[in-house]
């Protein structure tokens, strides 16, 4: 009976968190009614149905749209204003390109070509993969290149590191002799022979012929689990599936349009501080690019130590032949490139269009010198971003013909096309957080809160920032990363006004840290896609994880402590930031 009951109180866990949250948290407006602790109820509660989903992201992201106006406020127009900005716009050009790289496979060529580019040894195809993501992730949403790179490395995965013990029979992921990672040595070959002589021993002792062939189900069980050589070739495939995931949210965070979080901190800081001329795609890059880099290089190794071993002698050695799994895995991937054929006119317009987007971004502001948006007449400064040129590309991705004159009209992309490539919910979900950002600021919640976490102001500052990227690292483990920077940014914002800092000091890297998400399959969708292929173990991720987060802790660190200082002016306190809000410095 009490089975039943459980089972059923389960399966409706999502109705009794929904009632259950507001039923808790309802004493709080109702004991202090203020406009800060009405405030803080629709943050809180937004916070907990983020991290537990009673309800889907999306609309939870909805409620400022019911309860801002209920408790008074903000009014439903101005509410409505939050939930599409110009982030929106970015957001739809960008998959726009990214349908069409998908839709005429540029993704696979760049992909293929980068792996054949840096080797078939498995230390280096796990580099290749990764360094492939990372670059595609730079431009298109983290869980689409993924899906992009993610069916490449799984049959590299089923046809190289799992093939059959026939030469053209079916993979099934039992043994595999055709990839060694290195030649073996005297004691590997001795541990080889023992563990097949205790095998036929196990089977005299049963009543068993030691010659007869084992079932699938000994093979499955017994060559995972004991062969060093399976369990040498499983954790090659565990360091390969958690290097895409890594990867891409690496390479996300170098562009601004790379990430979630990045474009809402752009979005945030452009509308509190509509003065600030220092965050754009230009700079952005230069800082980030750095990261992106120094974080890839010692994931794969972090990953090489971790999974397939500690020899690092490959990074300097130079083989004389390959070895027959090398030439095996070489002619795979090649097979893999030929089979694409020459680059299609198509492919060649959505490169174009690619590198044209890129230039522009660089061009635009660069910083160091005028772009081409000085060329604007100065009426008019400011009308253009990021956005506008986003816009552009996509629009003509819907005009310039697929086909030769001759044939049938048809464009490079369709409608449906991109609504099956756009991500709605995470629209909804960055409207939301701009709304929660907005109404956190008029009812003064982030103020109050800020001067309450003033006491931070005596521990030096990079200490203080430290602590901050470690909490936000840790809640971004749980809850989606465009809803934990969406709820952190008001708060660490007006701190570091009250602390009489640079707002960027403070969030920039937080901002950055909120894409550590490297933990658990549910931390963010790409861990969830990488996941779901049936490599992984949820412990390999949290093992994984625990270091790389260190690792993009401290390159963040890094950064702004050295370059990123004279690039942003960290240790000045801007002119930019309004009068108003600087009444609260010291």
């Amino acid at each position: 009976m009490g089975v039943r009951w459980g089972r059923m109180l389960w399966s409706h866990r999502s109705v009794l968190l929904f009632i259950l949250g507001p039923l808790l948290l309802l004493p709080l407006p109702l004991l202090l009614p203020t406009k800060e602790a009405e405030c803080a109820f629709v943050l809180i509660l937004m916070a907990s149905f983020w991290a537990l989903e009673p309800l889907p992201l999306g609309i939870t992201a909805m409620l400022p749209a019911i309860l801002f106006p209920f408790f008074g406020i903000m009014s439903s127009a101005d509410v409505a204003k939050e939930y599409f900005k110009d982030f929106h716009f970015l957001l739809v050009g960008v998959i726009c390109l990214a349908t069409s790289i998908e839709k005429w496979g540029l993704h696979r060529r760049i992909a293929l070509k980068l792996i054949t580019l840096v080797g078939v040894n498995p230390a280096w195809l796990m580099l290749g993969f990764m360094c492939g993501c990372a670059f595609l992730s730079m431009w298109v949403n983290n869980t689409s290149a993924v899906t992009m790179v993610m069916p490449i490395v799984d049959a590299v995965i089923t046809q190289v590191l799992k093939p059959g013990d026939k030469e053209g029979a079916e993979p099934t992921g039992i043994h595999n002799p055709a990839l060694e990672m290195d030649e073996m040595d005297q004691k590997e070959q001795e541990d080889h022979r023992a563990w097949d002589q205790k095998e036929q021993e196990d089977r005299r002792a049963g009543g068993e012929d030691p010659e007869a062939p084992a079932s699938p189900e000994q093979l499955s069980t017994d060559n995972q689990v004991a062969d060093p050589s399976s369990r040498r070739q499983l954790d090659v495939c565990r360091a390969l599936c958690l290097g895409i995931a890594y990867s891409s949210n690496i390479g996300g965070i170098t562009t601004l349009p790379g990430t979630s979080p990045n474009l809402i901190f752009s979005q945030y800081i452009s509308e509190t501080y509509p003065e600030s001329r220092e965050i754009n795609f230009g700079n952005w890059l230069l800082l980030c690019l750095p990261i992106s880099v120094i974080m890839l290089l010692l994931c794969w190794l972090w990953l090489h130590w971790l999974f397939i071993g500690s020899d690092f002698r490959f990074l300097w050695r130079c083989d004389g032949e390959k070895k027959e799994s090398d030439r095996r895995s070489a002619r795979i991937i090649r097979d893999e490139y030929n089979a694409l054929g020459p680059m299609s006119p198509q492919e060649v317009v959505t490169m174009v269009l690619f590198v044209v987007l890129a230039l522009l971004w660089l061009t635009r502001e660069p910083g160091f010198v005028p772009g081409w948006a000085s060329l604007v007449p100065e009426i008019y400064s400011g009308y253009t971003s990021d956005a506008t040129v986003a816009m552009l590309v996509g629009l003509l991705l819907f005009i310039i013909p697929a086909n030769a004159p001759t044939q049938t009209y048809k464009p490079m992309i369709s409608w449906e096309e991109f609504q099956r490539c756009m991500p709605w919910e995470v629209l909804l979900l960055v409207g939301g957080g701009f709304a929660l950002a907005e109404g956190t600021r008029v009812a003064g919640l982030s103020a109050w809160m800020s001067q309450l976490l003033v006491p931070l102001g005596d521990l030096p500052v990079l200490a203080t920032i430290l602590i901050a990227c470690i909490i936000v690292t840790t809640v971004t483990e749980v809850a989606s990363n465009a809803a934990t920077i969406s709820i952190f940014l008001p708060i660490l914002s007006s701190l570091s006004e009250a602390l009489h800092l640079n707002p960027l000091y403070m969030l920039i890297p937080t901002t950055l840290c909120t894409s550590f998400s490297f933990l658990l399959p549910v931390s963010n969708p790409a861990n969830a896609v990488v996941f779901a292929y049936g490599h992984l173990r949820t412990s390999d991720m949290v093992k994984a994880g625990l270091g790389l987060n260190i690792i993009g802790l401290l390159a963040v660190l890094l950064a702004v402590t050295t370059w990123a200082v004279p690039l942003f002016d960290l240790h000045t306190f801007p002119s930019w930031v309004p009068p108003a809000t600087n009444a609260t410095s010291p």
